[in-house]
Order: C-alpha cells, then sequence, then structure tokens
C-alpha cells in the first residue's frame, strides 16, 4: 500500500500551499452587512485543504484509479444496461452549437436543436411503434411518473377517474414501478408470476375490473423473459377499461424485433441511458422520454416540438395536457448522445444490438447453468437470473459470492433482486462485450462456485485484494461517519 496515495487531501495538507496564483484583488470590496443576514455571512475563512496544484491532480486522478466504471472492466449489472458508449457521441455532444444555447433562447435562434429534437422524436416514434414524444422527462422514473399522469389525465376527461384507482403490476416489476403508481395516488395490484417466470393471465383476471386504470408491465420482464402471453394481457386489461404501460428499461433486448404498440401498450418510456448510449450512474444525467399512442397525445407535456413548414416551433395549445414535467427538455445533452447513436447505428445496427445482446446472455447463461441454479431455464432475451441457494447451502450466500467478483477485477451483477427469486443474481453482459470478456467472466464465476464447495470462509471474507475490505454494512448503514475528523 502506497501511503501517498491512502491519504486524504485534509492529511496532505499543510498551511500556506496553494493550487493557484492569482494577481492581487483590484475590485472594490463590497460589505455584505445589510445585504445579507448576519447570521448567513462567514466570520473566518472555509477550513479547505491547503495543497499545492500538483498534490491536487495527483490525489483527484489516485481517486479515479480506485473507481469502477465501463471502461476499467466488465459491468454485467442486470436491468440496467451498463453498456459501453463511443465517445464520437461524446464530440457530438460537445459542439459548440449544441454546448453554448441557452433554453431561453428564441426558438429562431435555436432551429438546429429543435431540428435535432424532433428527429429523435421521430425516431422514438419509429422504434416503439407510437405515434407521439414528449422528450421532457429527465429519467426513467420520471418517464414511468409522465405516463401514469397521462392514464390519469384520460381517465378524468373520460369521467371516470375517481372510480379507475388501481394499478396492476407483476410481482417480478422493477422496484420504481408501484414506487411512481404510490406517488401519483393509486392503489397497488400485485399480479403473481407463473412457475416459468412470466405473468399469470388467470390472477390477471381475478383482479381486473371497473376500479384498473391500467398496468404497469416490462417485457422483456425483469426475469430477462419474453411475456408471450402479452397480447392476451392487453386486451383483458382494455376490455376492462384500463391502459398499459411499458416499462422501456429493458429495450434494449427489442430494437428492431418487436414494438410495444403491437404489444398491445399505450404508452412506453425510453432510458436514452441506457438503451441509446449515454453514460449513466452515480446519479445521473439520465433522460426518460415518454412515447404514446393518439389517443394520448392531447395530454402530453407542453409545450410539443413541432414543425411547421420549414420551422420547428414550441406548441402549448394543448388545453388537455398534464402541464410541464421538466424545465426545458430534459437533459439535453444525453438527447444529443442518443440522437448520435441511432444515427450512426441505423435500423440494421440497432437490431444487431438487441441479436448481439440476446446471444451474449444466453451463452453466459448457458455457461453458469451446470454451476448454480436456474429457476427459469427457457431461452432468456438480454439478461438472465440465476440464483445461489446452492452455494448458500455450503456456507456461502449470494452476497459473498458477488464480494468475491471484485477481486477478480469485475462490477458484481444485480443481487437478491427480482424479489421473487432467492438468492438471486442477475447478469446483463450487454452487446458491447467480447466473447474473451464473457468466457473470462464465466471462468470466475466457476471458481467462485467451485471455491463455495472447497472452502466457502474464503468468500465469506472477500473481498481480499480491494483497497476497502469488506465493511460492516449494518454499523455503515445507521452510523455513517460523513466527515474528516482531525
Amino acid at each position: 500500500m502506497n501511503k501517498l496515495t491512502d491519504q486524504l487531501i485534509f492529511e496532505v495538507s499543510r498551511p500556506g500551499r496553494r493550487a493557484y496564483s492569482l494577481p492581487t484583488n483590484d475590485v472594490e470590496t463590497v460589505s455584505l452587512e445589510g445585504i445579507v443576514p448576519t447570521h448567513l455571512i462567514r466570520q473566518k475563512a472555509a477550513e479547505l485543504p491547503e495543497v499545492s496544484e500538483l498534490q491536487l491532480m495527483r490525489h483527484y486522478t489516485n481517486l479515479s484509479n480506485k473507481n469502477f466504471g465501463l471502461e476499467t472492466g466488465f459491468y454485467p449489472l442486470g436491468s440496467c444496461t451498463m453498456k459501453y458508449n463511443p465517445k464520437v457521441n461524446e464530440d457530438i455532444a460537445r459542439y459548440s452549437g449544441f454546448a453554448n444555447i441557452h433554453p431561453l433562447q428564441s426558438p429562431e435562434t435555436t432551429q438546429g436543436a429543435l431540428e435535432l429534437l424532433y428527429d429523435l422524436q421521430e425516431y422514438l416514434k419509429a422504434v416503439s411503434g407510437m405515434d407521439a414524444v414528449s422528450l421532457q422527462p429527465a429519467a426513467g422514473a420520471q418517464g414511468e411518473w409522465t405516463a401514469l399522469l397521462l392514464f390519469k389525465q384520460y381517465h378524468e376527461q373520460n369521467g371516470d377517474g375517481q372510480t379507475r384507482r388501481k394499478i396492476l403490476i407483476p410481482d417480478s416489476a422493477h422496484g420504481t414501478n408501484p414506487a411512481t403508481a404510490a406517488i401519483c395516488g393509486f392503489e397497488i395490484v400485485e399480479i403473481k408470476s407463473n412457475e416459468d417466470g412470466t405473468v399469470s393471465v388467470d390472477a390477471l383476471k381475478e383482479v381486473v375490473g371497473p376500479d384498473t386504470a391500467g398496468m404497469m408491465m416490462t417485457n422483456p420482464n425483469t426475469l430477462g423473459l419474453f411475456e408471450q402471453n402479452i397480447k392476451q394481457i392487453a386486451e383483458i386489461v382494455h376490455e376492462a377499461g384500463g391502459l398499459m404501460y411499458c416499462d422501456g428499461a429493458n429495450s434494449n433486448a427489442i430494437l428492431g424485433l418487436s414494438q410495444p404498440s403491437t404489444m398491445g401498450f399505450d404508452a412506453v418510456h425510453f432510458n436514452l441511458h441506457k438503451t441509446f448510449s449515454t453514460p449513466h450512474g452515480g446519479g445521473g444525467p439520465g433522460s426518460g422520454p415518454v412515447a404514446v399512442k393518439e389517443f394520448l397525445r392531447p395530454y402530453l407535456p407542453v409545450p410539443h416540438i413541432e414543425k411547421e413548414d420549414d420551422k420547428y416551433v414550441l406548441n402549448s395549445n394543448y388545453p388537455q395536457t398534464i402541464g410541464r414535467v421538466k424545465g426545458y427538455f430534459g437533459n439535453f445533452g444525453v438527447n444529443v448522445r442518443a440522437y448520435a447513436y441511432i444515427r450512426s447505428m441505423g435500423p440494421d445496427g440497432l437490431r444487431q444490438v438487441s441479436e448481439d445482446a440476446i446471444l451474449n446472455a444466453n451463452y453466459l447463461k448457458a455457461r453458469l447453468e451446470p454451476y448454480y441454479d436456474t429457476p427459469y431455464p427457457q431461452v432468456c432475451k438480454h439478461e438472465f437470473v440465476l440464483s445461489g441457494t446452492r452455494q448458500k447451502k455450503l456456507g456461502a450466500n449470494t452476497k459473498d459470492m458477488a464480494k468475491r467478483l471484485l477481486d477478480y477485477g469485475f462490477y458484481a451483477p444485480t443481487v437478491y433482486f427480482p424479489l421473487i427469486v432467492a438468492e438471486a443474481l442477475m447478469i446483463e453482459p450487454t452487446e458491447t462485450e467480447a466473447k474473451e470478456t464473457l468466457d473470462a467472466f464465466a471462468d470466475a464465476m466457476i471458481e467462485i462456485a467451485q471455491t463455495a464447495e472447497e472452502n466457502p470462509a474464503l468468500l465469506n471474507e472477500a473481498p481480499h485484494s480491494t483497497p476497502v475490505k469488506r465493511l460492516d454494512e449494518t454499523t455503515a448503514a445507521r452510523k455513517p461517519i460523513v466527515k474528516f475528523e482531525r
């Protein structure tokens, strides 16, 4: 361990050191007295670290080397599509014409940006098979929320907003689905899955009725399985007067292969920061556009980006709209990256994205099936779920195995989710990984399974080679230490 690279920046700090040198201030100093409340005026300088520029650069460079990211290694985070993002998209998002405009500029001065956004809407319409798109939602969960607000407005306009209070959600759903429905004021009804991991049509028929506002589903679902009864499910919900919402988080599996509109959905959101290649994690940035059928168009957030003759305009003349859900149009830079990705891939390239993601997932699954329990052995789509119940009986649980993966240089997959699978390991390799990477990951997983049989205590204490060893997670959660004490 290198003592210098493991020190906190406050430990490196020495009085009088500076990372910058500025000329003497020749601007008149203005007193804040009478302008800012006294209790908000600092009485002494902030206790910031005092280091040289070189020390500062080494500090942050060393910190970055401790981080794990897609450029560092394999990131098989199930249900989150952590794929490689082509750097050309980053360059395009930084073009001065995109990076230096302001959202409050007149539309006449931002025609290029509006054209890009308009075309992006058209591309998402083509991918989804829907009729209208709003780019405002700034994240997947906000896209869900927006879609349910559209459902709510639709029912209220039809006069049954007070009676249709229930949203049906499969027990394998993403956690944001019930949370979104609850925030919108709906009651949540859980639909049980069949033994094969898909939604039970019989369970659906028992609860659907005149109080059903809609159903939220992901297809393929969180288990990585395609809901083969999706058209029948949609018909049942529609016959009861409810609407169908598609959580588009797993769209990486269906690009060019199937469309939410064909499946019977009335609305879908896309995670541009997952499916369409924008770096995400650490809280953002995100983008969750919503695509809808024509009958929901009047309720979309305003303003709409529309084309009139040869100009692009912002139209707010939609009296039944749910209003604005986000300032301006979400995270514009994310939209630019997604536009660049779609244009560079084209329809054939997008289809290959899904075909390769499906191939990679099924290859990994086939290699690992002999060593882990497989609750759903059928062919999967872009991801699959294993169970560590076999290893847990030997003394090493799923968390132990996930921690051990860090010693092999791999980020751990999603664990203990979905909740309907005991000791779950959800793995999504995406389309951007080479066979050699998949084989190295499979070899590591196989060695871990063998270690569970021969020496489970080694897994109980993992990781062994990371800068920070396993923490007392209960104490860390209940008594976090969030500041440096001298």
